[in-house]
């Protein structure tokens, strides 16, 4: 039997999420979903992500009401600091500094959805960054240059290397998009990658 008619669409322009999505081999389009990220007050990590999955797949869902939307954030804490994306060589280097011999968790929200109908939930990673050393951490940075991950790392890449261990229930939610709940979810809505 053949799959229902549907449109697919990522609201995000991370093209970490999108090669994510890929792996399911299933057509989609990327739109940018023109939230304002700003943090509410007092509002921890787990909140901001999920509050913000929520408002970007509601956001591309107004403009495309019959499609399936896909929504995800993620944000990373150390003790009672949010990490955001470095942006600049010498950001990531302070930020990698500063989580040496840490542990850091990364928050990864996510909601799906088809007109008022909505799916979410989250997922907690657990990194434990082993003692680095300013040469290691400059080389790495040098290498991979990882100014638009939060964390200031690539844990698909070379990032693993500054790692001691990763707790997680999926692993590819430490990139940004846990694809099991995912696939999970699109299914509830008759989307099946295997079909």
């Amino acid at each position: 039997m053949k799959n229902p008619q549907y449109s697919l669409i990522l609201a995000s322009t991370s093209r970490y999420r999108a090669e994510l999505l890929a792996r399911l081999g299933l057509a989609f389009v990327s739109q940018s979903p023109g939230v304002d990220e700003t943090p509410e007050p007092n509002e921890g990590p787990a909140a901001l992500t999920q509050r913000l999955a929520r408002l970007k797949a509601e956001a591309v869902s107004r403009q495309h009401p019959d499609a399936v939307v896909i929504g995800s954030d993620q944000t990373a804490a150390w003790q009672t600091q949010c990490l955001g994306k470095p942006g600049t060589a010498e950001r990531a280097v302070e930020q990698l500094r500063l989580l040496s011999g840490q542990r850091v968790t990364f928050h990864t929200a996510w909601t799906v959805q088809r007109g008022a109908q909505q799916r979410h939930g989250s997922d907690l990673t657990h990194v434990q960054f082993r003692a680095l050393s300013t040469t290691d951490i400059r080389h790495y940075v040098e290498r991979e240059s990882p100014l638009d991950c939060a964390g200031s790392f690539k844990s698909e890449g070379l990032g693993v290397c500054l790692f001691e261990s990763i707790q997680s229930e999926d692993p590819t939610a430490l990139i940004g998009l846990p694809l099991i709940a995912i696939a999970n979810a699109l299914r509830a809505f008759g989307i099946d990658p295997l079909a």
